[in-house]
């Protein structure tokens, strides 16, 4: 019997350490590099029962009009238009939820509140701002898990854009007689269309680094009702990470994004008036630089809660028509992921 119940402690004794090294040499996102740079959405998945709750803070720098690979001046814009922009920013709030009914299921969801500020010049040289605010859309998506084993992972994304954004935003302008008038597509809170989310993401780990790639698309279905949809929008990122401690972690990336033009046009605007009314004037090919920041709590009761930052900068950009170029995007974030 002695021996009967020492071969049944060291047979589970073997089974909890090999369980044990397995579960230590898969990836894992319990780290402060376990994480992508805070811009890069559905990065990770996570085990059964986990939530994950986040907030995003994003604004959007733009300003200087550009053709092409080109910078232009708002003269050039005056020559075939009324009203040229001058600079746009937007602000974005993004809260986020994830959980995981399994551990190859996670279901997430995202919305957001946009806030858009745009200062024009018409051509007999008066300036004018426009603005916008709201609800824009929001994102349904489940990741599927498709493995996780030698510190390596991968998993796909399918997902479902709902149009709760508008597409109908007005304001006064100095020439419209007093009256709010349709304002042109950038300063919609919304796309009006359904569109499909989806994704590819591997990732990769070492004691120290840890590194991933991402392709991914946004792709509208419908045309919305002024019979017009955005141009899809697809993006690889890639992204490498290095632990400076226990809690904190450096971050560069790597984005390359292609947006198509706008398909069709609304019957609302005028597309001889302003620059941002012309679809030709929309879409473009990206090529943008991040730096990013990790910080983690590792111990006590708010273990799990990161607080993240990432600023990113075109290093290359070809813009359809004549448009604003961005100057650069910077983003702050919390995620905080329990059981």
């Amino acid at each position: 019997m002695k021996n009967l119940l020492i071969a049944i402690l060291c047979v589970a004794t073997t089974i909890a350490f090999a369980q044990e090294k397995e579960e230590n040499n898969k990836w894992t996102s319990s780290r402060p590099d376990g994480h992508a740079p805070i811009s890069v959405m559905a990065d990770h998945t996570h085990h059964k029962g986990e939530f994950m709750f986040s907030y995003r803070y994003m604004t959007m720098d733009m300003r200087q009009l550009r053709q092409g690979t080109n910078d232009a001046s708002t003269a050039d814009g005056h020559t075939n238009y009324m009203v040229a922009p001058l600079d746009m920013v937007m602000n974005m709030h993004m809260l986020g939820v994830m959980y995981a009914p399994s551990d190859k299921i996670t279901i997430m969801a995202m919305a957001n509140y946009l806030e858009n500020d745009m200062n024009l010049q018409m051509r007999n040289g008066n300036l004018f701002s426009t603005n916008t605010s709201g609800l824009g859309d929001v994102s349904v998506s489940a990741l599927y898990s498709i493995f996780n084993k030698n510190r390596h992972a991968m998993h796909a994304q399918v997902g479902v854009n709902i149009p709760t954004g508008s597409i109908e935003e007005k304001n006064i302008l100095p020439v419209s007689m007093g009256n709010a008038v349709q304002l042109p597509y950038p300063m919609q809170t919304g796309t009006g269309s359904f569109g499909a989310n989806l994704g590819l993401t591997y990732l990769g780990q070492c004691d120290k680094f840890s590194w991933g790639h991402q392709l991914s698309g946004m792709i509208n279905i419908n045309d919305n009702d002024q019979d017009y949809k955005f141009g899809n929008r697809y993006k690889l990122n890639n992204w490498i990470a290095a632990k400076a401690g226990e809690n904190l972690s450096v971050s560069l990336r790597l984005e390359g994004v292609l947006v198509d033009e706008i398909d069709g046009s609304s019957e609302l605007l005028n597309p001889m008036m302003v620059t941002t009314a012309d679809t030709v004037n929309s879409g473009g090919t990206f090529i943008n630089s991040g730096f990013g920041l990790n910080y983690m709590i590792v111990n006590g009761s708010l273990k799990g809660l990161r607080f993240a930052t990432e600023i990113s900068t075109p290093l290359y950009q070809d813009l359809n028509g004549i448009q604003l170029k961005q100057n650069y995007n910077l983003t702050f974030g919390l995620q905080y992921a329990f059981h």
